[in-house]
């Protein structure tokens, strides 16, 4: 598999993550006041899942523009 297309994969995974991350931060939001002690743990996982998404689609378009 070539490095575009392994990270390509990982993209996906990412996004899948991210998603999951930003689905449980809106779950979280609705059911407050319950679990307010959970709201800087899950909205800095989701922070963290949106910055390494933007990071490898960065590299992907780094990448696909040298093989242009």
């Amino acid at each position: 598999m070539s490095e575009i297309e392994t990270l390509k994969a990982e993209i996906k995974k990412l996004s899948a993550r991210a998603t999951t991350m930003k689905m449980n931060l809106h779950d979280l939001s609705e059911e407050l006041p319950i679990n307010w002690q959970n709201i800087m743990t899950i909205a800095q996982q989701t922070q963290d899942a949106y910055a390494a998404l933007e990071a490898a689609r960065k590299t992907l378009k780094e990448l696909e523009a040298k093989a242009a």
